[in-house]
């Protein structure tokens, strides 16, 4: 496993890491027995970055993590903060700061988190120089080691990146979402925060897994949230019309190299890409986690490859979702 730094934080992870969304809720059951099976696969397989949230099966995933991350001081633990509360912007304030960050550490048994971001909250807050006095507040007072940002919008993870505590940019970044290329991994390298690559696999439509006939189960936000019924579009196949992203998929295959699934082509591109730290796939089974860590072992892609999947984009995928994030 290539391991990266997180500048700003002092930590060394591994390229490709965890997400642990889908074991609190949101993406079908996950058994608790099965979930611990999973990240057991990836941790064993050179995993060193779990990321979660408090408000993934409102902190079931944050508990399964804690559990088993007892006696494991060699991964970081990475957390997310602001979404079960309105989204207002003056809710986001030290006092509910410390709230949400004592309930965190409760669920995932330590004294201080590694790193909290701020959950995607409403615009203004990433301009807001007293939230980030506050998030200094919590790193003096040694509730969290340091903090970061997950956004959805470019303008969003430049606001953060200008703020000289800010850790980490999480964003969303994969083959069907090239944007920020343009100019958040250029500003968050020439700044020392590190870049978060979320979504990466693009809901599972990078996987290759999917036709036309797939669906998707009723507590799925694959199913509940397709038009962004609940939560950002941009967060369920990474606001790609689904029929648009299975054609995609249909031209990337011939590119994938040999003796790799789309899955682990996806992830090699994204961790090719310069300033990118670590990626966080989720998985749901150890056979997923054991098959995106190993992802890092790929060869990076040659230039060829990298230029295929931009004319993909540019030609399918642009005109959809370029100017929306």
């Amino acid at each position: 496993m290539e391991n990266r730094t997180f500048d700003r934080m002092g930590r060394t992870v591994g390229v490709i890491g965890l997400g642990a969304w889908q074991l609190g809720a949101d993406w079908g059951t996950v058994s608790e027995d099965d979930a611990h099976a999973t990240l057991a696969a990836a941790v064993d397989a050179g995993v060193t970055f779990i990321d979660t949230a408090d408000v993934y099966g409102d902190g079931r995933s944050e508990q399964v993590i804690g559990q088993f991350i007892k006696g494991r001081p060699q991964l970081t633990v990475a957390t997310k903060m602001g979404r079960r509360m309105p989204q207002e912007p003056e809710n986001y304030s030290l006092d509910n700061f410390r709230a949400w960050t004592d309930r965190s550490r409760a669920n995932l048994g330590v004294d201080t988190l590694d790193l909290v971001q701020l959950h995607c909250p409403p615009t203004p807050v990433f301009s807001t120089g007293a939230v980030y006095d506050a998030l200094d507040t919590l790193v003096q007072e040694k509730r969290i080691a340091a903090y970061g940002v997950s956004v959805e919008r470019v303008d969003e993870a430049l606001a953060a990146i200008e703020r000289p505590g800010t850790a980490s940019v999480q964003i969303i970044l994969n083959a069907l979402r090239l944007k920020p290329l343009e100019r958040v991994l250029p500003a968050a390298a020439a700044a020392g925060v590190g870049i978060i690559a979320r979504v990466p696999l693009a809901s599972g439509l990078l996987s290759g897994r999917y036709d036309e006939q797939t669906t998707f189960g009723a507590d799925d936000h694959r199913n509940y949230n397709r038009h962004g019924e609940a939560f950002d579009v941009g967060e369920t196949f990474s606001g790609v019309d689904f029929g648009t992203g299975l054609e995609a998929v249909r031209r990337l295959r011939p590119h994938v190299p040999a003796g790799a699934t789309m899955a682990q082509f996806a992830l090699r591109w994204i961790a090719d890409q310069d300033g990118v730290t670590v990626v966080i796939p989720g998985a749901r089974n150890p056979e997923q986690a054991r098959g995106n860590a190993s992802a890092a072992a790929l060869a990076p892609l040659d230039a060829a490859t990298h230029e295929a999947v931009r004319a993909v984009y540019d030609e399918l995928i642009r005109p959809q979702v370029h100017d929306r994030w």
